[in-house]
């Protein structure tokens, strides 16, 4: 299954751009008090060409063999899966080959590294890639509103995946996240 979708042309490296990107992604989530709202853009780093986007619920759940929810990151994941008719259920150990050698990841909040369900956490599936995927940009850390001490940072730091925080952005990324919090 192939999908064209249209993406903006931004720069390579112009952290801001691809974060205000993720934004818009995130607004896309339905809203809810028991989740948060979060974003992902996935992009050659060495192009600026975006290779996917995704946000939270965009697809859905309890894909045979990767039950739970789909987060933003795994979305993104899935899409380029379908994008060159690999198996979507671990997206993420399927798409290595496909992927550019230096792929970077937009995220408008910190990876988990627990959930309450206990399914793969996005920091299990950027791990898997790690090869690929080496350095993950942050529009903000997660609020511990639903996992207390959630450390995707110190995961991805401690697996060799850079973890940067991109200046400037929290405001808009707080902001689509926690939409429908009240």
């Amino acid at each position: 299954m192939s999908q064209t979708t249209k993406h903006p042309s931004i720069e390579p490296r112009d952290h801001r751009a691809f974060m205000e990107y993720a934004v818009e992604q995130a607004r896309h989530s339905p809203p809810g008090p028991d989740k948060f709202c979060v974003g992902a853009v996935l992009v050659n780093g060495d192009t600026g060409e975006i290779l996917s986007t995704g946000f939270s619920m965009e697809l859905p759940g309890d894909i045979e063999g990767d039950l739970g929810t789909t987060h933003a990151e795994q979305c993104c994941f899935i899409k380029v899966a379908q994008q060159h008719d690999l198996p979507i259920a671990k997206a993420e150990t399927h798409i290595g080959p496909v992927l550019p050698r230096h792929t970077v990841l937009y995220t408008t909040m910190e990876p988990c590294n627990a959930r309450l369900s206990g399914k793969r956490t996005c920091c299990d599936r950027i791990v898997a890639l790690k090869a690929q995927l080496r350095t993950v940009y942050v529009g903000m850390r997660e609020p511990s509103t639903f996992i207390v001490d959630n450390d995707g940072k110190q995961r991805l730091e401690s697996e060799g995946i850079g973890f940067e925080m991109v200046e400037g952005c929290y405001d808009m990324c707080r902001e689509a996240a926690l939409a429908g919090h009240g």
